[in-house]
């Protein structure tokens, strides 16, 4: 297998793991925990989860900042939003930039104090975190079609 074909799979790998894990999370443990008003479910979860998905996150951002210059050399060129590989990537970066503010955010002001209370306002994060792992993985086929 090619190089470019091994950096796809591991980045197809750890997408597998983000969005996996973060569906699971959104559909199966978040309504739940809101519906009884207790965060311990999503607090557990997170705390098995988050020593694999933060090191599939950080996997899929070497590997696609990898293949993205592999397509586009010249970073300079991903500015091009005429060229729908370069505005591809520019999105994609876009998802990351928010995935990471979000994830900042909660880690830093909600987690912390996380209540009863404040389980709505992580459960829009986590929501959110959500859709942009699914927005990555349409821009990714994008990349082939």
């Amino acid at each position: 297998m090619a190089m470019a074909g091994t950096l796809l799979f591991i980045h197809l790998t750890a997408a597998s793991i983000w969005v996996g894990g973060h569906l699971v999370l959104a559909i199966g443990v978040l309504p739940q925990a809101l519906r009884n008003h207790d965060p311990k479910p999503v607090q557990d979860f997170e705390h098995i989860y988050e020593r694999l998905g933060l090191p599939a996150l950080a996997v899929q951002l070497v590997t696609g900042l990898v293949l993205a210059h592999r397509l586009l050399p010249d970073r300079a060129t991903w500015a091009e939003w005429s060229n729908p590989v370069a505005r591809t990537i520019g999105l994609k970066l876009i998802c990351l930039t928010a995935t990471l503010a979000l994830a900042i955010h909660a880690r830093l002001w909600i987690v912390p104090s996380l209540n009863a209370d404040r389980l709505p306002l992580l459960g829009v994060h986590i929501v959110a975190v959500t859709a942009l792992a699914l927005v990555f993985v349409w821009l990714g086929v994008c990349f082939r079609y």
